[in-house]
């Protein structure tokens, strides 16, 4: 019998799990998970579950979900070798499992600070459930942060902590906010709803080294010689992808595992899905690997449908989004080859509503803060490659918009 394979159990491989068997897939499908918690949403690790101390995981599926369609889901258990000539994989119990097709989902991991005392007590990074205990576990006791790094999860743990009560202070080793993940001008937006709230940035600023007491954490010196006292330090400086078991096996290796518009990787039994792989771009010659929810779901449905008969290139339109205190972010397309910014603003507040990226007449992404319905309007322009007139984007003309994307899409 026909037997996939799916090492990674997060939202790419859960997913691609579910749709197999959702497309018509009657063959045995095993999910791995070096994990030892049942498949849970990540986003919520730096938001929600550390507003309580109790707060529970949100799992990805119903507890009998994955036995009622009969994926044989193996927990706490991870691949040591791909042996691609017998098209076999070993695992760390000793075991081993053949494939026909293999389906490699096996995320990012943390970029870690390379300082010294960063193995200290207290210096937290923020990818897993078992992270986000420890990190929990060290709040209540805690009055005093430092979050290094300005990237999404920082900026998240950052209004999570400050609304706890604790100071909080962001170091961030470039001159802005979210450098490789939004636009300046909604950098600036969000840092200013954070320094409302209490919490202290810090642009431009390294860290030399982390010093303790007892071998706990207890205070940053940053590069200009500046110290910080401190409880805890969470580490944000980004994620690399997880390809030790693709680099071992040969497979092509480019920021991430290399995928054809199919998600094969160089061996056309292998595919891989998700935060690990690197995929082109059928809107432009440009090979992208993204970290998001939406990426990986849309991946893991399309690879699916290809495994099941279907050849389904890849072709969703990436989107983001961020809680960042009351303020969520979110972000439609991707705006490499902008040539025009246009900023717009709520007429009543002056506050910054969206940032419209755009080459020539044609929107190539859309950023949006506490707009859900223009990111939605984003999504179906960018989709279905209507663009509204620049006039009425300039005007912030939601109302315009949405009658010209939806005529023209009629």
């Amino acid at each position: 019998m026909e037997h996939v394979v799916i090492v990674g159990a997060g939202h790419a491989g859960s997913q691609a799990a579910a749709s197999l068997r959702e497309q018509g897939f009657s063959g045995e499908i095993t999910l791995l998970s070096a994990d030892g918690d049942f498949p849970y949403h990540k986003p919520p690790l730096s938001k929600t579950f550390m507003s309580a101390p109790d707060a529970p995981l949100q799992p990805l599926r119903g507890a009998n979900y994955f036995d009622e369609n009969r994926v044989r889901l193996r927990l706490g258990v991870s691949v040591t070798q791909i042996d691609r000539a017998a098209q076999r994989v070993m695992l760390s119990d000793g075991s081993t499992l053949d494939y026909l097709t293999l389906i490699l989902a096996t995320g990012t991991v943390p970029r870690r600070l390379d300082v010294p005392g960063a193995d200290l007590s207290g210096v937290h990074h923020l990818r897993t459930a078992a992270d986000a205990r420890a990190l929990r576990a060290q709040i209540a006791a805690a009055q005093r942060a430092v979050i290094i790094g300005g990237g999404f999860i920082g900026l998240e743990a950052a209004a999570m902590l400050r609304a706890r009560g604790l100071d909080v202070t962001v170091v961030e080793l470039t001159d802005r906010l979210l450098a490789r993940a939004a636009s300046p001008l909604i950098a600036d937006a969000l840092r200013q709803d954070l320094e409302a709230m209490g919490v202290t940035i810090l642009t431009g600023t390294g860290v030399a080294a982390l010093h303790g007491a007892e071998g706990h954490v207890s205070r940053v010196e940053l590069a200009d010689g500046d110290q910080l006292d401190c409880d805890m330090v969470l580490v944000g400086i980004g994620a690399q992808p997880s390809t030790e078991l693709a680099e071992a096996a040969d497979l092509q290796i480019e920021n991430g595992i290399r995928v054809d518009t199919l998600l094969r990787s160089s061996d056309p039994a292998i595919h891989a899905i998700g935060d690990c792989c690197c995929f082109p771009d059928h809107r432009s010659e440009i090979s992208h690997r993204l970290e998001s929810v939406q990426n990986a779901t849309d991946q893991a449905r399309a690879l699916a449908a290809t495994l099941t008969g279907t050849p389904t290139p890849y072709a969703s339109v990436p989107w983001f989004w961020s809680d960042i205190g009351q303020t969520k972010l979110q972000i439609a397309g991707l705006p490499a080859d902008a040539d025009t910014v246009i900023p717009i603003r709520d007429p009543a507040t002056n506050r910054l509503r969206a940032v419209y990226h755009l080459r020539g007449d044609i929107v190539l992404a859309v950023e949006t803060l506490n707009s859900a319905g223009e990111h939605m309007l984003a999504r179906k322009m960018l989709s279905s490659g209507r663009h509204p007139a620049r006039a009425s984007i300039a005007a912030g003309d939601l109302a315009a918009m949405k009658a010209q994307v939806m005529e023209r899409v009629g």
